[in-house]
């Protein structure tokens, strides 16, 4: 899951409309999860579904939204997407990190900060 990794801001298209590329070749789950959280944050969700590599049983997808300006990153860090709940969202949340995802991501990891938060 690139897509926090670089800030690389991704144009692409998906159906005919020209999208930001929130992340591609990512599992039905993942696409499920990331179609929720945007559509949530009242964004137009656009999916493509890749074309199966041979001997592949799992479909790929690529996820866009039509905010050519929307980048996922900058949206995460700046701290304004928000979960169903009405939280914040995290990056290890965004990420489907198990363990504790509501850590400030500067402190996820961190054994004597984490302790805190118990």
């Amino acid at each position: 899951m690139a897509s926090l990794t670089t800030a690389k801001h991704l144009i692409g298209e998906i159906d005919g409309t020209r999208c930001t590329i929130i992340e591609s070749n990512v599992t039905k789950a993942r696409m499920e999860f990331l179609r929720e959280l945007l559509t949530f944050n009242k964004l137009e969700v656009k999916v493509r579904e890749e074309a199966k590599a041979d001997g592949s049983s799992e479909s790929l997808y690529t996820v866009g939204v039509t905010d050519i300006i929307f980048n996922p990153v900058y949206a995460i860090y700046e701290r304004t997407l928000l979960r169903p709940d009405g939280t914040i969202v995290t990056p290890a949340w965004y990420r489907q990190l198990g363990g504790d995802t509501e850590v400030p991501y500067y402190n996820y990891g961190k054994t004597e900060v984490a302790d805190q938060y118990e």
